[in-house]
């Protein structure tokens, strides 16, 4: 019998020995998501920080959007730090649990209508998407659809701005940082749809034949878990409040990053999942996250934590999100 344990342990020995400690991702110039080292890159940074938590390195490359499935499925690459899911990728690849939801908006110059609700209600229209990115449309809605494909958003805007396409697809978290740090170019020149008209998961993906792939995995979705608990979640996106199912009972809370909550109710809030943008109303019990104690209401918020909020963020410029309007 002590022979067969302590087989046992130098086997695990071993295993433990070859554990993975470094990972090369592989993304492409997709801001405010994943971008290069001197530009803000909310997915690149979340998942880095992440992987860092459980004692895993990552070297990023980036590259163009072509490369990245190539790379990872010729071995160049372990995988990325964000990949939408589809069955066919998913038959390689492992993909997290999601940690963001690109939640497209439809954007169309001023004065136009951006109320619709699916593509089959813009049949015939010019729609600005950025090239090589797998929107996942109902094959019939794309037939009746001019896509233009664009290199960014910049582009997109550009053309929407010359009349060259009707709409653009935006996603709403840069749509956040717009109101944030362009909101007067915005209200003079863009109108801006109230519900995502495409939700797309985001994940962390790598290739299965990565060693401990399956073990690195359920290590970086507790992470994540525990990082939108502790505020770091929030820290990365900039943003004072998220909201997300942090307890997993199925209802949303508002979850605070630090112990200031602001003077007034937040109204913007930026959603994890999918709930309609830009004012979420939550109205169910434990609505509010603060310091792990839930509060139903923001009445019941205690009076110490209603003082101003003053954030530090770096320039909109610096983030590589800022967009040209002239």
């Amino acid at each position: 019998m002590n022979k067969v344990i302590l087989l046992l342990l130098v086997i695990l020995s071993i295993q433990g020995s070859s554990q993975t400690t470094e990972l090369i991702l592989a993304s492409d110039v997709w801001p405010p998501f994943t971008n290069i080292e001197s530009k803000k890159a909310f997915a690149i940074d979340l998942v880095t920080e992440a992987l860092n938590r459980i004692d895993i390195n990552t070297k990023i490359e980036i590259v163009v959007s072509e490369d990245i499935l190539k790379g990872i499925n010729s071995g160049d690459f372990d995988g990325s730090a964000a990949l939408w899911i589809n069955e066919e990728r998913q038959k390689n690849y492992l993909f997290s649990i999601p940690y963001l939801h690109n939640q497209l908006i439809l954007v169309g110059k001023k004065g136009s209508n951006v109320s619709a609700l699916s593509f089959s209600e813009l049949s015939g229209k010019r729609i600005g998407v950025i090239e090589h990115y797998a929107y996942g449309i109902d094959k019939s809605d794309a037939e009746k659809i001019n896509f233009v494909r664009s290199s960014d958003d910049q582009q997109n805007l550009e053309r929407l701005l010359s009349d060259q396409i009707d709409y653009m697809l935006v996603d709403i978290l840069l749509i956040q940082y717009l109101l944030k740090f362009q909101v007067n170019d915005v209200s003079e020149y863009l109108e801006i749809g109230p519900t995502p008209i495409l939700v797309k998961s985001l994940h962390f993906a790598l290739n299965k034949n990565v060693p401990d792939a399956q073990k690195i995995m359920t290590l970086f979705n507790d992470e994540i878990q525990k990082m939108i608990a502790d505020g770091s979640y929030h820290k990365v996106l900039e943003l004072n409040w998220i909201q997300a199912d942090l307890d997993g009972d199925g209802k949303m809370e508002i979850i605070l990053d630090c112990q200031t909550a602001g003077k007034e109710a937040p109204r913007n809030v930026y959603s994890v999942h999918t709930l309609p943008f830009p004012d979420h109303q939550v109205t169910t019990e434990k609505s509010y996250c603060i310091a792990g104690n839930y509060y139903s209401c923001w009445d019941n918020i205690p009076q110490q934590y209603k003082n101003e909020i003053i954030m530090e963020t770096q320039s909109f410029e610096g983030m590589g999100m800022k967009l040209n309007f002239k």
